[in-house]
C-alpha cells in the first residue's frame, strides 16, 4: 500500500495537507454515510486503509524518507497489474477531467495499450462527459469487474445506474440534445474523479 495514493497527496506533502487530506476521506468513507448502503463494507475497508496511511504519514513523521522508501517500492512494482499502480498515462488523464479537459483525457487514453481497470473507469467518465451512455456503463463495469475490490469503481457504477433508473431511462447513446440532465451528470462525473483526487469541482456533494 502506497499511503500517498490512499490520501491522494504527493510525496512530500506537509502535515497539514496529510492531515487536510485525512480528514476529507473520513468524512467521505464515515460509516453513517452508508447505512444500509451494498457500499457499506467496501467504506469500512476503506476507512481502515486510510487510518493506516494517516498512521504511516501523520503525526509529524518525516515525510521526505516516507517519499523515499514508497518510490523505490513503487519503481520495484512498476510491472504489476495492481490497480494502484496507474502508468503516467493514466495519471495524465485524471488531471484533464479533473480540468474538465475531456478531449485531453480521450486524446491520451487512445495511446495507452495496457488497458487495465483504471483505463476503462477513466474511458468510462470521458464517454459520459460525451454522452455516450451505454457504452459509458459498459466501460465503468468492466472496471468494477476487473478490480472488484475498488470502491471508487463500484460506487460510481452504482451511481449512474440509480440515476439510470431515476430518470426512467436507461442509458443511451445521445444523439446530440446536451439537456440539463447531461449537464448534471456530467458536473458529478467530474466531481467524483476530483474527489479521489483530493479536490472537489462541486462543494455540496
Amino acid at each position: 500500500m502506497n499511503p500517498y495514493e490512499v490520501l491522494g497527496v504527493k510525496p512530500g506533502a506537509s502535515q497539514e495537507e496529510i492531515k487536510s487530506a485525512y480528514r476529507k476521506l473520513v468524512k467521505q468513507y464515515h460509516p453513517d454515510q452508508f447505512t444500509d448502503n451494498p457500499l457499506q463494507k467496501l467504506a469500512q475497508e476503506k476507512l481502515v486503509e486510510i487510518n493506516e496511511a494517516y498512521s504511516q504519514l501523520g503525526n509529524g513523521k518525516s515525510s521526505s524518507s516516507s517519499s523515499n522508501s514508497y518510490s523505490n517500492s513503487s519503481s520495484q512494482s512498476s510491472s504489476s497489474s495492481n490497480s494502484g499502480n496507474y502508468s503516467q498515462d493514466l495519471v495524465q488523464a485524471r488531471a484533464c477531467l479533473q480540468k474538465r479537459d475531456t478531449a485531453g483525457a480521450e486524446a491520451i487514453l487512445s495511446r495507452v495499450s495496457d488497458k487495465n481497470a483504471e483505463w476503462y473507469f477513466l474511458t468510462g467518465v470521458v464517454h459520459t462527459n460525451k454522452g455516450w451512455y451505454d457504452s459509458a456503463l459498459q466501460n465503468i463495469r468492466t472496471a468494477s469487474n476487473m478490480d472488484p475490490n475498488n470502491f471508487e469503481y463500484k460506487q460510481t457504477l452504482q451511481q449512474l445506474q440509480s440515476r439510470s433508473r431515476s430518470y426512467g431511462s436507461p442509458y443511451r447513446t445521445n444523439q446530440g440534445s446536451g439537456g440539463a440532465f447531461d449537464c448534471c451528470i456530467n458536473l458529478w462525473c467530474l466531481d467524483s474523479i476530483c474527489e479521489c483526487m483530493g479536490g472537489d469541482l462541486i462543494g455540496c456533494c
